[in-house]
């Protein structure tokens, strides 16, 4: 970092030397002086001017505790290595920051100097619309850019215009305790699942934890369920048209998910309930069975909301469909949610230097390995196999581990592979209709592919 300002800054000065060179000193002056003491110098030029930059983020809420805390321990690095630098934390709802906050300040060109990101599509069309530091030459200067395992989601046209802050996978969450006290084991075949959400059901216990106000939260199960009936690869092509939200396998997809509803699997009045009371329905024991993110190991620690179920928690992957089409092992696996940067940056070399000295601090092996610990983030850097092994000291983490390592293929969420629009129908109107009943499976993949085709026709 130091170099990298002070290469910056001996730019200026030999620029402003030579200009005074055109005004009629003495060249043997400047001739003399030389390499004398440039070096001294040019570390007197840093300015320690007090400036401020914005980074916008969503680690808000208690479950999200120790990610924050990550978070704040970087900037504090940081701003002691960039003078005169203090940094302001907004935090905003993950939804909102995307789907309202950027989208307005991309448009207005106001978005923050550092923000939390959706690789693909938004920073795609983002950068195409040069609203992102390209962080290429960045990531060269730091001898990081091959130390990511994948950075095609905040790839466009071969340069790099973000960065995936950590990895993930989908799968249940599942009352280890209330398992062991039926004499079960986490279910093998589909058939089993089925059997053991009636059997709770009948027990007098809510089966699965429900919370659908924000639609993203339904659609992460949803969103499996139609990649088992369809394939893993079946959301690829909905883009472009090789595939149809109205195909039968997809439908077939929204149909299971309608017909868990109906039997009364998921909490009643999910509609109104916020991700948070998603969470806390599992860790108060009310639901058996929770299906979310990776990262949701992060509550199951010491301090944080799940505390009392250390030891009592499992993981497994959705088993197997009949007649489901593809790899029947795949999973959700990705790393699409990351930092971006504002293209105006690049016009500050005192906010160049605070975002590379960002970089250098957040994305290294110690801070993956925390968020590792910490957080249950998995590691979006190429980490050695055996410092992973090391580092992974629950139960828990070793078991999501092992389901990640059994899975033979993955595939992204459907958000990353579909036009804005179809998510918003789906996300923001059809998945709430459904659960709600005021829709139909079929109806329901009529309703998206209509969008589908709309935003297809857009692109062509």
């Amino acid at each position: 970092m130091k170099k990298s300002i002070t290469m910056i800054l001996s730019l200026i000065f030999v620029t402003s030397a030579l200009l005074t060179g055109c005004g009629g000193n003495n060249n043997a002056t400047n001739t003399a002086n030389k390499g004398k003491d440039t070096d001294v110098k040019t570390e007197e030029k840093v300015s320690e001017e007090p400036f401020e930059m914005t980074i916008r983020h969503t680690q808000i809420g208690a479950d999200k505790e120790k990610r924050f805390a990550i978070l704040q321990d970087v900037v504090k690095t940081v701003q002691t290595e960039v003078p005169g630098l203090t940094f302001k934390l907004d935090g905003v709802d993950s939804d909102v920051n995307r789907k309202e906050k950027l989208r307005g300040e991309m448009a207005a060109g106001s978005t923050p100097e550092i923000f939390e990101l959706f690789g693909s599509p938004d920073s795609k069309i983002y950068a195409k619309e040069n609203k992102l530091l390209d962080l290429t030459p960045i990531l060269a200067e730091l001898g990081i850019a091959d130390q990511f395992s994948n950075l095609d989601p905040f790839t466009y046209e071969g340069k790099v215009y973000g960065l995936p802050i950590g990895g993930s996978g989908e799968g249940f969450f599942y009352n280890k305790g209330y398992y062991e006290s039926k004499g079960w084991k986490a279910p093998t075949t589909f058939a089993e699942l089925d059997q053991q959400l009636a059997d709770i059901k009948a027990d007098g216990k809510v089966p699965m934890a429900g919370a659908s106000k924000a639609g993203w939260v339904p659609l992460m199960l949803a969103n499996h369920l139609w990649s088992r009936y369809a394939g893993p690869d079946v959301t690829n092509k909905f883009a472009t048209g090789e595939a149809k939200w109205s195909d039968a396998n997809v439908v077939q997809g929204f149909a299971k998910y309608k017909e868990w509803v109906d039997k009364g699997y998921f909490k009643k009045g999910e509609l109104g309930f916020e991700y948070a009371e998603y969470t806390t329905q599992f860790t108060s024991g009310e639901a058996i069975l929770m299906y979310d993110g990776t990262w949701k190991s992060s509550v199951f620690k010491a301090g944080q909301s799940g505390e009392g179920l250390i030891g009592k928690v499992g993981f497994f992957n959705l088993p197997a469909v009949d007649g489901g089409v593809g790899d029947q092992t795949a999973l959700m696996r990705d790393v699409n949610n990351g930092y971006g940067f504002s293209a105006t940056v690049a016009n500050d070399p005192r906010q160049l230097a605070a975002v590379t000295s960002f970089i250098k601090n957040f994305y290294n092996e110690q801070i993956q390995l925390r968020g590792l610990v910490e957080d249950g983030v998995l590691p979006s850097m190429k980490i050695d196999q055996a410092k992973l092994n090391e580092s992974i000291t629950d139960d828990l983490m070793s078991e999501i581990v092992a389901v990640l390592n059994t899975s033979q293929s993955s595939f992204p969420a459907f958000d990353s592979l579909v036009q804005a629009d179809v998510t918003t129908e789906i996300s923001n109107i059809q998945i709430q209709s459904l659960i709600g009943g005021q829709t139909t499976p079929e109806k329901m993949g009529a309703a998206i592919q209509k969008v589908q085709e709309e935003a297809n026709a857009a692109v062509e």
